[in-house]
């Protein structure tokens, strides 16, 4: 059943007015429609709908300063801020990445297409939330993080000019996520024996780049064995219903892989007999550069690995006074089970105290103690190794695009 407009209008202001959506873009006209849907003046147009809720366009939740670093239409959650946080990030520190806008969606109204030749009788088939509320539910903690996260390190640690959104490493977050299997979902469709990819597709806006082409709306394909194995479809964050910047109603999630393969705001999916191509497994989210092909490696799957210290950098800490100094460590490819901190630029090395099991689709938490001898200026080094052996290098293998970011990383901080 649909809901009518006019409560529609009432329910959307009342998010406006309690911070939870954006005013931008609203004209007069549709303003005062939604003044007089709650009974309001013309004249008396509240504080909150006068000033946006955040300061990263298309954005709906509040993105404090103290919590968030806003990059353009993304907001990068300050490291720091994760400190005592728990395991699981608070959904109001998870950072947003949004190609264009977030949309604020109807779970009431919402639908899942699923469509295709690879599909058992050619014929599309419907999902509503509720459809996909009667299948067996299940939760999974995992991290989303952007292929593109430590990129800025690429030109700040290493003097390469790359492209893209110049995150630092707070492009990363873990969530306990409740939905259902996406597996369950194409065996209820009909899948057929010919499948071989699937392609979720967003609902968000058609993206448009620099140069004005229209991409279309947000979609990469995922071959079918992965679909049929851990991915799934998201309807809860930490125990409540999906927020809008995080793909309200549902998700697709993918863990351990590159953060674009978990498209929010599912709209349909195409099941498909033959391999399946969009412009974000052509021209984004591959390897390019001198290292690589002339037409660049393989589309990115599975994250690399990478360490962050819960601390800002260039921080101040008390020379001569102890300090137990934190940070979290992951991989894509195996849970971490070694970390090693250096606090004098890498001269000597010791083992970090791990505080979880390793988990490929988690992060460990980690701590170390460190009394600064003397005041200065000083390095803090954390590299992590996980369950296939792979450990932080010294450097990264450049990219045009400033994907997997995986060396060590150089944070200073002064002794006072």
């Amino acid at each position: 059943m649909r809901t009518p407009e006019s409560a529609y209008d009432r329910r959307r202001l009342r998010q406006w007015l309690a911070g939870d959506a954006r005013a931008d873009g609203v004209s007069r006209r549709d303003l005062l429609r939604l003044l007089a849907a709650a009974g309001l003046a013309a004249g008396a147009v509240p504080a909150a709908l006068a000033a946006p809720a955040s300061a990263a366009p298309g954005i709906v939740k509040p993105l404090p300063e103290e919590w968030f670093t806003i990059r353009g239409t993304n907001a990068e959650t300050k490291f720091a801020s994760l400190a005592g946080t728990g395991y699981h990030t608070p959904v109001d520190h998870f950072f947003v990445r949004n190609h264009t806008s977030t949309p604020v969606l109807d779970a009431d109204d919402w639908t899942l297409t699923l469509w295709g030749d690879g599909l058992a009788d050619g014929r599309s088939v419907e999902f509503t939330l509720a459809d996909l509320k009667r299948l067996p539910a299940v939760t999974r903690s995992a991290f989303v993080e952007c292929a593109g996260n430590g990129r800025s390190l690429f030109t700040s640690q290493q003097g390469q000019t790359v492209t893209g959104t110049a995150w630092t490493l707070g492009a990363i977050g873990a969530a306990r996520w409740t939905g259902v299997r996406l597996a369950d979902v194409l065996r209820r469709a009909g899948v057929s024996h010919r499948a071989v990819d699937v392609m979720p597709r967003g609902l968000d806006a058609d993206y448009i780049g620099a140069d004005g082409t229209d991409f279309g709306r947000v979609r990469r394909p995922l071959p079918l064995s992965k679909a049929l194995g851990d991915v799934l479809l998201a309807y809860e964050m930490n125990g409540e219903p999906l927020p809008y910047d995080h793909g309200h109603p549902v998700r697709v999630l993918v863990p351990s892989w590159i953060g674009i393969s978990s498209i929010k705001w599912v709209g349909d999916i195409e099941v498909s007999a033959v391999p399946l191509y969009s412009p974000w497994n052509t021209d984004f989210y591959r390897l390019f550069g001198d290292a690589y092909p002339p037409g660049g490696s393989a589309p990115l799957t599975r994250q690399t690995v990478k360490s962050a210290w819960e601390l800002d950098r260039d921080a101040n800490l008390a020379a001569g006074t102890g300090h137990r100094l934190t940070g979290r460590s992951w991989s894509g490819a195996g849970g971490v089970v070694r970390v090693d901190v250096s606090t004098d630029g890498g001269t000597t090395w010791r083992r970090a105290r791990l505080h979880d099991a390793p988990r490929r689709d988690g992060w460990v938490r980690w701590s170390t103690d460190w009394r600064p001898p003397a005041p200065g200026a000083y390095t803090l080094l954390a590299r992590a190794t996980d369950t296939t052996g792979r450990t932080q290098p010294d450097a990264t293998t450049p990219n045009t695009q400033g994907y997997l970011f995986d060396a060590v990383v150089r944070h200073p901080v002064r002794a006072v």
